[in-house]
This record gives C-alpha cells, sequence and structure tokens, in this order.
C-alpha cells in the first residue's frame, strides 16, 4: 500500500521571524499523523531553518527546484548535490511556474528529475493542463506529453524513486479545484504510464474543505499544498484528511 504525502509548497514566500513558529507547529504535530508523510518544501535561503526546525521530527525537507547540472559555473544555480548536503529528500522539478513564466520545457524537467534521482533526492514531477488546453480537450495529451518526456530519458523503473503530481494550471492559486471525477480521470491515466507504487499527489487550490473528498479517490496518494501550506493548522488538517480511512 502506497503512503500518503502531503507536501507543503511555499513558493516565494516567507521569512525567518515568519518560518519559526510555523515549522515549530508543524514538527509538533506533524508526527501523530499516522499514515502520512508530511514535507515542506521551502525557498532556497531558510533550507538550514527549515532543516534544523524540522530536525528529529520525521517531516521531510525539500526544496523547490533543482539546477540539471553538476557543480561548475552556472551563477544563481542550485545543483542536487547541494540540497543533498542541506538533508533535503524532495525537490520539486517541472512546477507550472517554472514552465510557464521561466521557460522550462519538457526536455529540461526531465534533465532535473534525472539530477535529483542521480544525487539521492525523490522528485517531485509535476505535470498539468491550461484551461484552453482542458477546454480543447487536449488534458490526456498535454500530461502525456510532459510525463513521456521524463520516461523516455530516466525510465519507468526511475518512478520507484519518483513522485508525481497532478496540477491542472487553471486550478493553481485561482480558488478554483478540479472536480472529483476530473482528478480521478487523470490521475488513473497517469498510473497506467507508472509503476504501481508510484505515489501521485494532487495539487490545485486543496484546503482543509476539500481534501478528504480528493484523498478518497483510488489513484490520489496525497497533495501538493500551495497557499494552504502557509498556514500551519491548515496544513496539518489537510495530512490528518490525507489518513486512510480503511
Amino acid at each position: 500500500m502506497r503512503t500518503r504525502l502531503v507536501a507543503g509548497n511555499w513558493k516565494m514566500h516567507g521569512s525567518r521571524a515568519e518560518n519559526g513558529p510555523r515549522l515549530k507547529a508543524i514538527a509538533q504535530a506533524a508526527p501523530a499523523i499516522a499514515g502520512v508523510e508530511c514535507a515542506v518544501c521551502v525557498p532556497f535561503p531558510y533550507l538550514a531553518q527549515a532543516a534544523e526546525a524540522l530536525a528529529g521530527s520525521g517531516v521531510a525537507l525539500g526544496a523547490q527546484n533543482v539546477s540539471e547540472h553538476e557543480p561548475g559555473a552556472w551563477t544563481g544555480e542550485v545543483c542536487a548535490s547541494m540540497l543533498a548536503d542541506f538533508g533535503c529528500r524532495y525537490a520539486i522539478v517541472g512546477h507550472s511556474e517554472r514552465r510557464q513564466h521561466f521557460g522550462e520545457s519538457d526536455r529540461q524537467v526531465a534533465a532535473k528529475f534525472g539530477a535529483a534521482l542521480a544525487h539521492g533526492l525523490v522528485p517531485i514531477l509535476c505535470v498539468g493542463e491550461t484551461l484552453a488546453e482542458r477546454e480543447a480537450g487536449r488534458t490526456g495529451e498535454v500530461v502525456g506529453r510532459q510525463l513521456e518526456a521524463v520516461l523516455e530519458r530516466a525510465g519507468r523503473q526511475a518512478f520507484a524513486q519518483a513522485v508525481i503530481a497532478y496540477e491542472p494550471v487553471w486550478a493553481i492559486g485561482t480558488g478554483k479545484t478540479a472536480t472529483p471525477a476530473m482528478v480521478q480521470e487523470v490521475h488513473a491515466l497517469l498510473r497506467e504510464q507508472v509503476l504501481p507504487q508510484t505515489r501521485i499527489l494532487y495539487g490545485g487550490s486543496v484546503k482543509a474543505a476539500n481534501a478528504a473528498a480528493l484523498f478518497a479517490l483510488p489513484d490520489v496518494d496525497g497533495g501538493l499544498i500551495g497557499g494552504a501550506s502557509l498556514v500551519a493548522e491548515e496544513f496539518l488538517a489537510i495530512a490528518r484528511a490525507a489518513q486512510r480511512k480503511d
């Protein structure tokens, strides 16, 4: 049985003063949520603070991005070995904001996926369609193409050590959420392409109020949580909703 995962993506939010109480609350309460792994993906400058605050709690540390390059003359980049040095377990790759605003291609995302794996990190591969692509009936084509780029480079077996997050672009930060039927349809398509043990998360305006319905779907193994992860109690409530009821 796949262990549920609830990972918070803080995006470009936080300060040392804000982070302390939030991390402390998560570190104290998350271990009591049986059967659910929690992770926090913080901005690069706060990795050390988060690593210290989460030490010994069982809450995993993650980064929001990773370079595809090995150490070298790549000013401004952060490579996978550096993240591993900070104790990161996870690295998000291919988030829609990286694809949309920073021009990351499917090929580049696949390279980042491979770099993360090569240094013992667990990549969280984000896939998802825009509203125009959904309305054109191209959801399966788009997420299939994004996944196929990684499969071609890393192979299906690589997904024994990876996570997928389906994030419909039109539901990220908009307050809109895909219906359970929409979510299950895409997760089932993804499940056919990877290994049975691969965890597939849903992300897209997940809140405590809708988490239980989403996590009850057979092919949803947790969530990649954006804005709601910035409020410790909301994030913890989502994690509790991920506990299996059977």
